[in-house]
């Protein structure tokens, strides 16, 4: 068969799966998602705002951004859920907040404005005391985070060490104690004392849980809180985290690639794409109304129990590198919709409507020409 004629068949049964999905979203109506989650509360004092970040890494090829122009925003006890495929710049946008970019990277443009102040122009040492108490991190694989050489117990006193001088051992024994019994550890007071081998991989996630939590931050960054666990398991550390949210009213940045999470999650969504926010809307939005071909994609590629369909919808191709980025939208090489203007100019996120922001010139992507 003629290799064109097979790539025209191709696009066309991708373009007719892309139509599927949004005419099932149609057909559940607006408020099929809307009406198992809870309205978003009133907007209020934004606790963290990242506006125009750009994060490159030195390679022998030149710099390369693998977070390029970021605006993000997160009021207080709210979730923030990041949704992208691998490759994207998630983590990287985590550990920029975080200031824990590791070298060859660096914050080369942007501002990260935590309550009320920049964080990418504080001093190393001011920075070290937001780092754990005002900001804390679950980093995605707890096996290589915890230290294999200390007890659990030892490296949470140490997160409290570093931010509180004047403590006895024994208050900060109980009080880490009291942090792994939060985190609903059983036999909390013997865990203490034992190694991250001797601990199951939920455990292990509990005890980075345990440990971020420790200080009462502010803000949680949660990058990837359930990979590697299986299903109950994450359905536990998902319970534990709101939980935790309604008790301290703390916010959560939540990293994923697993729509699921964000589903059960967030308030607000932003969708990453080669290191860009491409759509940004609250939770009910972005599943009720998807506006770009690429959240559309995500959202055709989860499989339901109540369809009956022979094939999922999978998006061609990958996530280009940060150094070989396609001219124009990023995304137009794997989108069904794209025109030869695609290619041409790069979209802004623009307002498609109240709250909801796109990156696509075809939005909305219900007129799109399919």
């Amino acid at each position: 068969m003629d290799r064109r004629c097979s790539n025209r068949s191709e696009i066309a049964l991708t373009a007719h799966l892309f139509d599927a999905v949004y005419r099932l979203i149609a057909q559940r109506g607006p408020g099929w998602y809307r009406d198992q989650h809870q309205e978003p509360r009133n907007a209020m004092t934004d606790l963290l705002t990242v506006e125009g970040l750009r994060t490159v890494f030195h390679t022998d090829a030149g710099e390369i951004a693998a977070v390029d122009g970021v605006d993000l925003s997160l009021a207080p006890g709210r979730t923030l859920g990041i949704v992208g495929e691998s490759g994207c710049g998630k983590s990287v946008l985590s550990l920029s907040i975080m200031r824990l970019v590791p070298p060859p990277g660096r914050i080369a443009a942007g501002r990260i404005v935590f309550q009320g102040q920049n964080l990418a122009d504080l001093p190393p040492a001011e920075m070290r005391a937001i780092r754990g108490r005002r900001i804390a991190m679950i980093f995605q694989e707890p096996m290589t985070s915890l230290n294999p050489a200390f007890t659990a117990g030892d490296q949470i006193v140490e997160a409290m060490r570093a931010h509180d001088r004047i403590a006895s051992a024994a208050s900060l024994r109980a009080r880490a104690i009291a942090a792994l019994d939060r985190v609903r550890i059983p036999a909390a007071a013997r865990r203490f004392d034992e190694y991250p081998h001797q601990m199951s991989g939920g455990m292990r996630q509990r005890v980075m849980i345990a440990m971020a939590l420790s200080c009462a931050p502010d803000l949680l960054i949660a990058d990837e809180p359930t990979t590697a666990l299986d299903v109950t398991v994450q359905a536990q550390i998902l319970d534990l985290l709101r939980s935790l949210q309604q008790q301290t009213g703390m916010a959560i940045l939540l990293i994923t690639h697993d729509l699921g999470i964000v589903a059960e999650m967030a308030d607000v969504v932003a969708v990453m794409y080669a290191g860009r926010v491409v759509e940004r809307a609250s939770g009910p939005d972005i599943f009720d109304d998807p506006q770009h071909p690429y959240t559309l994609g995500l959202l055709g590629s989860i499989p339901k129990i109540d369809e009956d369909r022979d094939r999922l919808l999978a998006i061609e191709g990958t996530v280009p590198p940060p150094f070989d980025l396609p001219l124009g939208c990023r995304f137009h090489p794997r989108c069904v919709f794209a025109e030869p203007a695609c290619a041409a100019s790069d979209p802004a996120l623009r307002e498609i409507a109240p709250g909801h922001l796109a990156a696509c010139r075809l939005a909305p992507v219900e007129n799109a020409p399919a």
